[in-house]
């Protein structure tokens, strides 16, 4: 009988492959995890600690770390860090060497309402509470405002965050008791009566045109309210 070499070294080959991959996972599942690597995107200051993010981390309220990696749930592990209030989204790794890294994205806060209950409004226009660890330097919304009488009070929020101007200038939002917005500005005794939010762009740069004159002729101490709701003009009250 004439024996098929070509055979038995494809089933010694094949038997090879599946003990190595055998071991290796084994090996690789029994492997404990590393100390976790938190890395904030982005150039924001910590809301949340790393202390905070190692603690949701937790899992079954045993530490994560020398634990083995297959014992990790990591959809868990993920959803326990996008449930905080302070995190916009976080997503987890876990790689061959038991390296466990949490790459956390922060919400931006673009405004803080200031009454019994304070907190801050986000870029997306949802909320999040103040952090102990950092305060955020953005306007303070005050007047007739609740978490569900927000979305004036929020796009203004968002121009002001995107306009250098704004940025530099508003150092408050307030809501009126008709929704109608008006702003304090900074070094600045008058109020600004933004109105609606109609033709908000144009309100802006009459805004602009105004102070910028205003400096000019040394003249910003004579007004009392500068009102911006009609479009093409500056209605200004003195003291």
């Amino acid at each position: 009988m004439r024996i098929n070499w070509n055979y038995i070294k494809g089933i010694v080959l094949f038997g090879l492959v599946v003990f190595l991959f055998a071991f290796s996972s084994a090996k690789n599942g029994n492997r404990k995890v590393t100390k976790p690597i938190i890395e904030f995107v982005e150039d924001q200051k910590p809301f949340i600690t790393h202390a905070t993010v190692s603690k949701l981390l937790i899992q079954n309220q045993q530490p994560l770390t020398n634990v083995p990696k297959e014992t990790l749930d990591l959809n868990r592990l993920e959803s326990a860090l996008n449930t905080n209030a302070m995190i916009e989204k976080a997503e987890v790794y876990l790689n061959i060497n038991g390296n466990f890294s949490a790459i956390i994205k922060q919400k931006k806060p673009i405004a803080r309402v200031l009454n019994s209950n304070s907190y801050y409004i986000d870029s997306n226009g949802g909320n999040m509470p103040l952090s102990s660890n950092f305060t955020a330097r953005v306007p303070i919304v005050t007047g007739e405002v609740s978490k569900k009488t927000l979305d004036t009070v929020y796009i203004m929020a968002r121009k002001i965050d995107q306009n250098e101007f704004l940025k530099k200038n508003v150092v408050e939002i307030i809501q009126n008791k008709d929704r109608s917005i008006s702003l304090k500005l900074r070094q600045c005794n008058f109020l600004v009566h933004i109105g609606s939010l109609e033709h908000l762009d144009k309100k802006v740069n009459n805004l602009r045109a105004f102070l910028k004159k205003a400096i000019k002729d040394k003249s910003l101490d004579k007004y009392s309210k500068v009102n911006l709701q009609f479009e093409n003009q500056v209605v200004c009250t003195k003291v």
